[in-house]
């Protein structure tokens, strides 16, 4: 991994010479990650769902752990299928708490559980988990013309993600505190976040 001053806003130029969001080449999972998924509009609920509780995991550790235990995660959360995970009893719990292919959280792995009923429960009303976050989706003229690394580090959270966290919580979701629910914004493509200059922006893949 090398930074690179590019307009004054420091990237990750990579061996194949493409230019990466400052973090998005220092590993191969992470330049996969940020090539291929991060900043891509997600708008299918298990795929929104499964975020939403990596995200929570994630919580107090890196991003890179939880990545390298995503298959696991799903292999243990029977796909993030909604409605699977929310019929869930104590029996699963204790099941994932000898899990040692996930991050054995006993508040994380019952927040999974009471999140996929209350997301079982936005589809008993007639509502998708998409058009839910999607609704939560800042006005254009709100984000900066330019994203840079400075502007990132600045902002760990934003109005618009302590709102959708304020809104989760009032339905009985956890695990969506703001900055949390910022990570997820950006990683589904709620948020455009890729540095002015990183290759995948340039190439609107964002």
């Amino acid at each position: 991994m090398t930074e690179t001053l590019v307009d004054g806003d420091l990237l990750d130029h990579g061996e194949d010479g493409l230019l990466r969001c400052f973090w998005g080449g220092s590993t191969e999972e992470y330049r996969a990650y940020h090539d291929t998924v991060w900043g891509r509009p997600a708008r299918d609920d298990t795929a929104l769902f499964e975020k939403i509780c990596l995200e929570g995991f994630q919580s107090g550790l890196s991003w890179l752990t939880i990545l390298r235990k995503r298959e696991n995660f799903r292999t243990a959360f029977s796909g993030f299928d909604v409605e699977a995970v929310a019929s869930f009893g104590d029996v699963d719990v204790e099941r994932l708490l000898r899990d040692a292919g996930i991050v054995r959280h006993r508040g994380k792995i019952e927040s999974t559980i009471n999140n996929a009923r209350r997301c079982a429960e936005l589809h008993d009303g007639g509502e998708t988990l998409a058009d839910f976050v999607w609704g939560f989706a800042p006005e254009p003229g709100s984000r900066p013309e330019m994203v840079s690394k400075k502007w990132l580090m600045d902002h760990p959270q934003t109005p618009e993600s302590t709102t959708l966290s304020k809104a989760l919580k009032h339905r009985g979701w956890s695990f969506v505190g703001p900055t949390t629910m910022y990570a997820f914004m950006q990683s589904v493509g709620v948020v455009d976040d890729h540095q002015a200059s990183c290759h995948v922006r340039a190439a609107g893949n964002g």
